[in-house]
């Protein structure tokens, strides 16, 4: 018998299942989202019931434009039932009724005639309500956070296919796609779609996956980009993917919301290493009277990313508020051949190897002061 190939083994999962669910990490990037509403609307269209699920999701990000984005969830559901068996061999029903009391709740059972014992009664669980999960671009099962935390059992019992481009993915599928050829895991699904679905990707499936390659290539401007690449990109706009429209939406179109809180961030850049090394600060105020939030930091990273090409690793330390008390964090971003959470790993970082936050409930002054100085230790014997 023919072995089949880790592509055939994906469809071949496909086909078995009936209730897919599609999710990604807590910290995540556009191509992370783009790849996963691209695989979502193409398991919609070959009639598979499918949900796609990410921890804290945001629905004004800057991907919201895609199409798909609304049915995103924040948490799963109703992932099994719980079942209670009352074996009626031994007695005839009349009439059930539940009550609700205190903590409590009674099920009051009227009999026709016969008796029932503590013997006849019994409970379960039903199965899962999902029978396969994709996991696009993310590096371990830690980082989907509550998704998972909440959820362990589901991710040990349901197949995993783990799709993904970056070299520190853990391969935690019973399938791993894993490509490190590839610019971006939209790349990868789209290589997976292509040849015998090519005629399912429509003008919404190729546009979400064109927006992943842009993201993830900062519109082409990124050094790692392959010949490969740019004929995938070229196929997908001949597919109908809305160039243009990914284009004007991600880099061309700033609210002034936006605009003022880059402007902040701008006015408090510093440096050291010889520019390797740059950083800012962003006060709670700031987020108040610019009317900006958190999620408009990731833009200021990509921008300086684009216009300083030499810089090595770049922090943003923010203020943000809980129970009334302020937090001090800290977006860090690391160059490719650096790790983000190698280098802050004392303070327990979440998200990526090359986007990593930490937080803590300390002055941001000297927060920012105790980072910076053990990024610039660890960065001189690295740069």
């Amino acid at each position: 018998m023919q072995m089949l190939n880790q592509n055939q083994q994906i469809f071949e999962q496909i086909k078995k299942a009936k209730d897919i669910l599609i999710t990604f990490g807590k910290t995540r990037n556009g191509d992370a989202v783009a790849s996963a509403l691209g695989l979502y609307l193409f398991l919609k269209k070959i009639n598979k019931n499918v949900d796609i699920i990410a921890e804290e999701f945001q629905s004004g990000e800057a991907f919201s434009f895609l199409p798909g984005f609304s049915d995103i969830k924040t948490k799963i559901e109703n992932l099994r039932k719980f079942i209670i068996t009352l074996d009626t061999s031994s007695a005839k029903i009349n009439q059930i009724k539940y009550k609700i009391e205190d903590s409590s709740l009674n099920f009051i059972i009227s009999m026709q005639d016969g008796n029932f014992s503590k013997d006849d009664i019994s409970s379960h669980y039903n199965n899962f309500k999902y029978d396969l999960i994709m996991i696009v671009d993310t590096p371990d099962l830690e980082s989907l956070g509550k998704i998972y935390d909440d959820n362990t059992d589901l991710f040990y019992k349901i197949p995993v296919i783990n799709i993904d481009h970056h070299p520190v993915n853990e391969e935690f599928g019973q399938i791993n796609l894993i490509d490190l050829t590839a610019v971006a895991t939209s790349e990868i699904i789209f290589s997976l779609l292509r040849g015998d679905y090519t005629n399912y990707i429509d003008e919404d499936i190729a546009t979400c996956l064109l927006a992943g390659i842009i993201a993830e290539t900062r519109s082409f401007k990124v050094t790692n980009i392959s010949p490969q690449t740019l004929s995938n990109s070229a196929q997908l706009v001949s597919l109908g993917a809305r160039r243009e429209d990914i284009v004007n939406r991600l880099y061309r179109s700033r609210s002034l919301k936006t605009l003022k809180i880059w402007g902040r961030a701008l006015s408090r850049l510093q440096s050291s290493l010889d520019d390797g090394l740059i950083w800012t600060a962003i006060t709670h105020l700031d987020f108040v009277k610019t009317g900006s939030k958190e999620s408009d930091l990731n833009e200021i990273i990509d921008e300086l990313i684009l216009t300083m090409p030499k810089v090595k690793a770049i922090a943003i330390f923010y203020e943000t508020v809980k129970n009334d008390k302020i937090i001090s964090n800290c977006l860090f971003y690391a160059n490719k051949g650096l790790s983000a959470l190698d280098i802050l790993k004392e303070y327990n970082p979440g998200g990526t190897k090359h986007l990593a936050q930490i937080s803590l409930f300390k002055p941001m002054q000297e927060f920012e002061k105790e980072v910076i100085s053990l990024i610039e230790n660890k960065l001189k014997n690295l740069i």
